[in-house]
């Protein structure tokens, strides 16, 4: 198998250990502009992640978002997501409504053969039906690993003394899509995503290519 290969397999592995922070946009109350997130997933094995989100006073709805997440293991911390970016509502025709996401990323991944530095980029919407205390909405969206930097263990290069460090261009991407509900009441929102992944090539799914992600929302 080809080294380029490999590298977009293991991409496709690490770039579904996080989720997108989830709003409510009808439950927002006059004032409130922070927006704090837990959740924890179910994607190869359970994933855990925190984000903290800021309502810009614009004329469209729009949040800024930062976001990290990391697999449960024995080394917690060693693998890891982060995204930069946000959110708006785009459209919103009486109860219904529209939101896009877009985000930068940088993530880690690490095993016995190499470690994987990787930018990348997220784009997401949601189109739903939205009330002050309940929504239920489809979403869709694209995952993309552009440029990674593979730097092999000293096994690897013992194993195969041919093999290259360096980074590589392009890499591999996911395609999303599922459903998301919740409920918010006073200023709290509990939530739950539910939906399937498939390859940029549109004929190659993940080896388990579902993902599951129940989470919670502080809003003040």
């Amino acid at each position: 198998m080809k080294k380029i290969t490999i590298i977009s397999l293991v991409l496709l592995i690490f770039s579904k250990i996080s989720f997108s922070q989830q709003v409510n946009w009808r439950a927002f109350k006059e004032g409130q502009q922070h927006i704090i997130n837990v959740n924890m997933g179910i994607d190869y094995g359970t994933t855990f992640g925190l984000g903290y989100g800021y309502k810009l006073k614009t004329k469209i709805p729009l949040i800024a978002n930062i976001e990290y997440s990391f697999p449960g293991g024995k080394t917690m911390f060693d693998d890891f997501k982060t995204k930069f970016g946000g959110q708006a509502e785009v459209l919103k025709m009486g109860n219904f409504s529209t939101t896009l996401r877009v985000y930068g990323v940088f993530r880690r991944f690490e095993n016995e053969s190499a470690r994987f530095l990787n930018f990348g980029s997220e784009f997401s919407t949601a189109f739903g039906y939205y009330k002050p205390k309940w929504y239920v909405a489809g979403e869709i969206g694209f995952d993309k690993a552009i440029t990674t930097n593979v730097k092999h263990s000293q096994w690897a290069h013992e194993n195969n003394p041919d093999i290259q460090d360096g980074w590589y261009l392009p890499t591999g991407g996911n395609f999303s899509y599922g459903i998301q509900s919740g409920i918010s009441f006073n200023s709290n929102d509990l939530y739950m995503k539910l939906g399937k992944l498939i390859t940029q090539d549109f004929k190659t799914s993940p080896y388990l290519p579902y993902y599951l992600q129940v989470g919670y929302n502080r809003r003040f």
